[in-house]
């Protein structure tokens, strides 16, 4: 370990591995190491299932009725991939395809009054939803239509709206879109967290339309794609990634200090070893003095022997419950993935509820998700805290990733790694190699 690097990765949740192997893509130098055995971090998939009800210190007993334990991956943070976005496009970029399969999610829906809804993501589903009266639908449809066509460097698709002072309230009002449809489209079209995008100009949402829209089109029956094996596969694609490019891997390995001289990091102390480096890229974990609480989320995840009622018996789906439908703050996000994904065994269903933490009583607060799932064999509830940085690392050369959030899509963690590595290389990761497309196989 006497060897000098570009930088030391610590930690192999997905956010540092995909920092590994871009940096290791982009030509530094890398070691990474973590004090765990296993990749994933805070984001593994846990395997087999007496593992699950270990790490949760509940009895394994009659573990045979969920069949074979060695056929579940659960992962402990499931998120889906757009099939357009940020974090399929670094896959493509970097290769990691070839160690990943991909299969699409089934449905996207949206909770209102109660119910649930499948999203309508192009005029055609928006004239047939149940979602909307008849007006509505037109509306929408001429809205859908008007974001579709929207090209901002092409001044007459604007049509009298100027995207960068415009904002989005304006936008919904200029369509003359009602409350609820407004509700939908901001947070299961745009994906946003919550109402503030409302008074930010309307480009960014125009984007975000268009990216679920894209991401639509490329595999049909929803935009979002999930890697069979569930997602502990992906830190170990980008981990294999940094190797081909000479990034070193040390897991197991105690890190006992970051070496600092005039307030810079210079090196990674394990027992009476050290690693010199000139940057180290690390989880909040590793260093507790240099983050701060945010918040909290909670988190449930269900063991079910049948679909979602109301999915159609979709064999995998979202469902994102608004905060105005249920009195909150922030939005309520379900997910479902089953056997069909090798991460449960045959008819099996893995469904996860989460949200951020606004009460004394969190679980009470992802109750109205659970009472979408019908009965539930077993539930894991947990609450972790979410960290983010308290500088960005210029002068001390530590960049640190934020925990991850509640939503149950890639897009806010990819945002977070592109912002992590502009930080620490001080340019943009270049997306315009981008050449090919993650082929023709994915169902």
């Amino acid at each position: 370990m006497d060897e000098e690097y570009d930088a030391i990765v610590l930690g192999t949740g997905l956010k540092e591995c995909i920092l590994s192997g871009m940096l290791s893509v982009s030509g530094k130098k890398v070691l990474h190491m973590d004090r765990n055995k296993y990749y994933g971090g805070e984001s593994a998939s846990i395997t087999p299932l007496e593992e699950l009800f270990a790490k949760f210190s509940m009895p394994a007993t009659q573990l045979e009725e969920y069949g074979r334990s060695r056929d579940w991956n659960v992962d402990l943070i499931p998120k889906f991939l757009m099939a357009n976005g940020q974090l399929v496009k670094l896959l493509i970029h970097t290769g990691v395809t070839r160690y990943l399969e991909f299969k699409s999610v089934e449905g996207s829906y949206v909770y209102k009054g109660g119910k649930i809804f499948k999203v309508p993501a192009d005029e055609k589903e928006a004239l047939g939803s149940n979602l909307m009266g008849m007006f509505e639908k037109r509306r929408f449809r001429n809205f859908l239509v008007y974001v579709q066509e929207f090209n901002l460097n092409e001044p007459k698709t604007w049509k009298d709206v100027d995207a960068n002072s415009t904002t989005t309230a304006q936008l919904y009002e200029k369509f003359g879109l009602d409350k609820d449809t407004a509700d939908f489209t901001g947070h299961a079209l745009a994906l946003y967290r919550d109402d503030d995008y409302l008074a930010k100009p309307c480009l960014e949402t125009i984007n975000r339309i268009k990216l679920y829209s894209d991401s639509l089109a490329r595999y049909g029956k929803s935009p979002y794609l999930y890697p069979l094996y569930g997602l502990g596969e992906l830190p170990q694609g980008f981990a294999r990634l940094s190797a081909i490019y000479g990034g070193t891997y040390m897991l197991d390995k105690q890190i006992d200090e970051l070496v600092m001289e005039g307030g810079k990091v210079v090196g990674v102390r394990s027992g009476n070893e050290t690693a010199r480096c000139k940057q180290v890229y690390c989880d909040p974990s590793y260093v507790p003095d240099k983050v701060e609480k945010i918040g909290q989320v909670v988190r449930c995840i269900c063991l079910l022997n049948h679909p979602i009622p109301n999915t159609k018996d979709a064999l995998s789906c979202q469902i994102i419950i608004p905060q105005k439908q249920v009195g909150r703050k922030s939005d309520i996000y379900v997910s479902l993935v089953s056997y069909t994904h090798q991460v449960a065994a045959k008819g099996w269903f893995i469904a996860m509820v989460s949200t951020t933490v606004e009460t004394e009583n969190p679980e009470a607060e992802i109750k109205v998700g659970l009472d979408l799932l019908g009965p539930i064999k077993q539930k894991f509830v947990w609450v972790s805290d979410v960290f983010k940085p308290k500088d960005y690392g210029e002068e001390s050369q530590i960049f640190i990733s934020e925990s991850y959030d509640a939503t149950s899509h890639f897009e806010t963690t990819c945002l977070d790694v592109l912002d992590i590595f502009r930080r620490g290389t001080g340019e943009d990761f270049d997306f315009s190699k981008v050449k090919h497309d993650l082929g023709d196989e994915q169902e």
